[in-house]
């Protein structure tokens, strides 16, 4: 029975199914971190627009998490790429960010649009990891295109002029993150 994430927002509910299947320990990372409340303090803060010249370059994408400050402090799950998955960066697929050859923690964005430049490239390490996919939005995708439209001229953290134009005026806070089965009972 497929797990869906419900994440709350002023915009309405955002529902994802994780792939236990295919994805198995990022599935199970992100519904670790639901269940251990990570998500408490959370919000959508960065949005990329594929038109925007900026360092990502072509991408359509809404992030979200506990914020770039503070994710160092989250746990970790060892990077499982779409080469090893199956998956792709589809409209709606949800994804865990995270740095050249690093491991994934907290922060996750959510594709606008076929994102094929975030998966893996060859044997998927290292820097041609890409992204993990780990889940894809059944539902409130007009609430992540609601953020996606949201105007974006917030301070990049620590000034990086990389990201100028990428940061929310105002974040968009995660009121609730729960677990639903497929037959709609809350965890």
């Amino acid at each position: 029975m497929p797990v869906i994430v419900e994440l709350g927002t002023r915009f309405g509910p955002i529902g994802m199914a994780l792939d236990h299947e295919h994805a198995p320990k990022t599935a199970a990372h992100f519904e670790s971190l639901v269940e251990n409340g990570v998500f408490e303090d959370a919000f959508f803060y960065r949005i990329v627009h594929a038109d925007v010249e900026s360092s990502v370059g072509g991408i359509d994408v809404v992030q979200g998490g506990v914020g770039w400050d503070r994710a160092s402090d989250s746990p970790t799950v060892a990077h499982e790429s779409t080469v090893q998955t199956g998956l792709t960066h589809c409209h709606g697929a949800v994804s865990l960010g995270r740095s050249a050859d690093a491991d994934a923690g907290s922060e996750f964005f959510i594709c606008i649009g076929e994102q094929s430049a975030l998966d893996a490239r060859g044997d998927g390490e290292g820097a041609d990891g890409g992204f993990a996919v780990f889940a894809q939005v059944v539902s409130g995708m007009d609430v992540v295109e609601k953020i996606h439209n949201l105007p974006a001229d917030g301070d990049p953290p620590g000034g990086d002029e990389r990201f100028r134009g990428q940061f929310l005026s105002e974040n968009v806070q995660i009121e609730s993150a729960r677990l639903v089965r497929e037959s709609g009972k809350s965890q």
